[in-house]
């Protein structure tokens, strides 16, 4: 009786350890798998060489993933895992080696909307932004460049406006800040993917430093119109609820932020380092308390976000500023006006002074 109990025990004890190793190698599996994928599209994106090179590359470092899969799934606790999984790693461990010799740049045969780096000098209140974009867009590809130096006072910065440019459904938009002066002037900050010539914007792309990123100033009858007049984008703009300290931080923050990648280029990511993780975390420096949240993810909330957070005109429902924020038909009627900025703003909370809670 007692050596059957010990065989049962045995037994069960190789069970207990076979499903552990089961467990294990599933984990590890599943890492291989998502590191898999992760390779085979950095590979897709940045592999040197022509394309039948980056397919094969790419199709090998594929298989080697699929074998290692299937030799940590073979979960008999006796047999031996071979060299495969340990061969993934080591290749792993290489790409990771070489992605990181992958480096940002400033040197490169740039898209003509993207072709300068804003460049700041600030002396006391007085403020001096060299390469402005001031484009007059007739459509997307046929446009006259004007790139200008403009002067600010600190002192005269009195607001700022939160406009988002719907271009991929409700979720995804573009995020813009543009800062008022009380002589009349405005200023729009946007960070942006640095397009080479030729190349397009692509989501999956941006995961995979296909993109440099920069900081543009622009007048708002560049920036604003040409996403809601020629690019036919949906777009809403909310009057920000910053206080005059706050605000000059903000504006100055950008600044910053610009001279960083005029000094030292960097990657755009579509994820971590975009227009509206850039807006967040110039926020938190002022705020540090703010809320991590979803909708700093899926842009298109980040509206929302912001009122939940006290950031947009008091006095309104979310709604209501939703509803009159959307400035597409006062663009569309405004046209090239020299009027444009305040023609986009009647029925605005907070930027219309007839709009009363």
């Amino acid at each position: 009786m007692v050596q059957l109990q010990s065989h049962a025990g045995d037994a069960l004890a190789s069970h207990h350890i076979a499903w552990y190793v089961y467990v294990l190698r599933s984990f590890l599996a599943l890492l291989v798998l998502g590191a898999c994928a992760w390779g085979a599209m950095a590979l897709a994106h940045r592999c040197p060489g022509p394309a039948l090179v980056r397919y094969l590359v790419t199709a090998v470092w594929a298989l080697l993933g699929v074998v290692a899969i299937v030799a940590l799934l073979r979960v008999r606790a006796g047999m031996p895992l071979q060299g495969w999984p340990l061969a993934f790693l080591i290749a792993l461990l290489l790409l990771i080696g070489w992605w990181q010799t992958i480096r940002a740049s400033n040197d490169r045969l740039w898209a003509a909307d993207v072709a300068q780096l804003l460049d700041s000098r600030i002396d006391g209140e007085h403020v001096t932004l060299h390469n402005v974009r001031n484009f007059e867009w007739r459509t997307e590809t046929d446009f006259t460049p004007r790139w200008e130096t403009r002067e600010y006072e600190l002192d005269k910065l009195e607001n700022a406006d939160l406009v988002l440019s719907y271009w991929m459904g409700p979720a995804i938009a573009h995020t813009l800040v543009s800062f008022g002066f009380s002589d009349g002037r405005r200023v729009v900050f946007s960070i942006e993917i640095r397009k080479k010539q030729g190349q397009k914007f692509s989501a999956i792309s941006g995961f995979f430093k296909d993109f440099e990123a920069t900081l543009v100033a622009a007048d708002e009858r560049d920036i604003l119109r040409v996403r809601s007049n020629v690019r036919g984008e949906t777009t809403y703009l909310y009057r920000l609820n910053i206080p005059p300290k706050q605000l000059r931080e903000v504006f100055l923050g950008y600044l910053a932020r610009a001279r960083e990648l005029h000094d030292t280029p960097a990657w755009y990511n579509t994820l971590t380092s975009n227009c509206t993780t850039i807006v967040f975390e110039i926020a938190r420096l002022i705020a540090p308390g703010l809320p991590l949240d979803y909708r700093l993810l899926l842009s298109g909330y980040f509206a929302e976000y912001a009122y939940d957070q006290g950031g947009l005109t008091p006095g309104f429902t979310y709604a209501q500023l939703y509803e009159r924020g959307n400035f597409v038909a006062r663009a569309l009627a405004a046209g090239d006006s020299p009027e444009f900025s305040t023609l986009i703003r009647e029925g605005v909370p907070g930027d219309d002074p007839k709009v009363k809670p």
